[in-house]
């Protein structure tokens, strides 16, 4: 066979060819105006109003006072215009003026249900303002009232509708006023170009806005996680801090226990039996004791306790310690009257180390929050000696002082509520009518050590009286 008469074998390939493109070409339109009737038709949260979720009521009902204002004034204005301007029928210039302008009231929880009502009767009115006498010489086919509420209409839809919808809304509303163009009368004023990118300009505006309160609301809900989670640090840290002193306490006694229970028998001579027995269960039981004790204690700590070496053998200040403390507090310029017990107390060295840390913790608050303010620390037992009473008592700071910071977390009340949790006491703060504050624990003098049970409330009758 010859080239020449391969030539026109050719010919129905490149046709078939060309039938696939357009084919192609067809099923990706009939794709776009599907995906454009689902979002035209798809409202993102329908009936909820705008500005809903916003805390301030007034915030809340400005979308309503607002949609309301335009509609009362657009709907005397459009029956003017049609009627007037246009020269179009009472009638039928009233009913486009409402179809128009009362949509625009449920812009605030149904925005894309109002935009397709306003929208198909701007349509509507189009054709309807070329059979009257003025419309040349005037805008068409939109005139300035539609111009305006649709312009509203666009705003309210941005701040409620995804993206893509409001693409197709945009898109609609350009290729609506351009084959509109097709049919303007003679020496009319075009303003389907006015309307297409006003509306642009509108959802951009309308778009920005939700994006930025989009932003701040996310950046809100971040700053609450973010204090959250440095309350949940703090508590974590000072349950450490507290299991290493416990550690400290209770590990040297049981220890003490263990050796003495494991050498009685060979220190002292003539033990029966039994006694020996006895005194082996005691040891047995101490040393299963402590090894439960920092097993639980162990829950406590943190990881970086742990990479920072475990518990601290320092020695542990107490309430003996107190007079050196008020002394620095009254270098930093706080006037402090320190009151203690007239005769020794024996405390546990758990209840004398929270009993400081509780003094300690306050007279910091009151450093840094009401600085120069006058301050009473009162240390006594109760009339049956079964309690410790802390008292840390402030005034009102001098007027001409200023609070070294003006905020606070409140993570030291944190940690002076698990201080006394753990001692199996009770805790009272609050703010006192002369504006100045009190800090009033109650300490069992005899430890009862329960991490796991939760702090007793203070009721007014078990908080010390000042």
């Amino acid at each position: 066979m010859s080239r020449r008469s391969l030539i026109p074998e050719r010919e129905p390939a490149r046709g078939a060819g060309h039938e696939s493109a357009r084919s192609r070409a067809l099923r990706a339109a009939r794709q776009a105006l599907r995906v454009l009737a689902v979002e035209l038709g798809t409202p993102a949260d329908p009936g909820a109003p705008l500005f809903g979720t916003v805390q301030n009521r007034w915030l809340r009902t400005l979308p309503y006072v607002v949609a309301f204002a335009f509609a009362v004034s657009l709907l005397p204005s459009t029956i003017n215009v049609l009627g007037n301007d246009y020269g179009m029928n009472g009638g039928l210039a009233g009913g486009l003026a409402i179809a128009q302008t009362v949509p625009l009231l449920l812009a605030v929880t149904r925005p894309l249900q109002a935009w397709w009502v306003i929208f198909a009767a701007d349509v509507v009115a189009a054709p309807a303002l070329l059979g009257t006498a003025g419309v040349a010489g005037r805008a068409w086919p939109w005139p300035p009232t539609a111009i305006v509420g649709y312009a509203v209409l666009m705003l309210a839809l941005s701040l409620r509708e995804r993206r893509r919808t409001l693409v197709a809304v945009w898109l609609t509303t350009g290729v609506a006023g351009f084959l509109s163009e097709l049919l303007i009368p003679a020496h009319s004023i075009s303003t389907w170009v006015l309307l297409f990118v006003l509306s642009g300009v509108m959802l951009l505006i309308g778009a920005a806005l939700r994006e930025r309160g989009d932003a701040q609301r996310k950046l809100l809900e971040q700053e609450t996680i973010s204090e959250a989670e440095r309350a949940r640090r703090t508590l974590l840290e000072e349950r450490t801090r507290i299991a290493r002193e416990l550690h400290d306490v209770v590990a040297h006694h049981m220890s003490v226990i263990t050796v003495q229970a494991d050498s009685a028998p060979y220190r002292i001579s003539g033990i029966p039996p039994e006694a020996q027995e006895e005194f082996g269960t005691i040891a047995a039981t101490a040393r299963e004791s402590l090894a439960e004790m920092r097993r639980l204690l162990g829950v406590l700590r943190s990881e970086e306790s742990e990479r920072h070496g475990g518990p601290e053998k320092a020695p542990q200040p107490g309430i003996g310690q107190l007079p050196k403390l008020v002394e620095g507090t009254v270098r930093a310029g706080v006037p402090v009257e320190l009151t203690l017990p007239e005769e020794p107390v024996a405390l546990e060295p758990a209840v004398d180390l929270s009993a400081y840390r509780i003094v300690q913790e306050a007279l910091a608050n009151v450093v840094r929050h009401a600085p120069g303010a006058q301050t009473r620390v009162s240390v006594t037992t109760t009339a049956d000696g079964s309690r410790l009473t802390v008292v840390v008592v402030n005034s009102a700071p001098p007027a001409p002082s200023e609070p070294l910071e003006t905020t606070g977390t409140g993570h030291g009340l944190i940690g002076m509520r698990e201080r006394v949790r753990l001692v199996d006491g009770s805790l009272d703060t609050g703010p006192l009518p002369d504006g100045g504050f009190r800090v009033a624990a109650r300490l069992p003098l005899t430890a009862t050590p329960s991490p796991s049970s939760p702090a007793p409330s203070a009721s007014p009758k078990d908080s010390p009286s000042v």
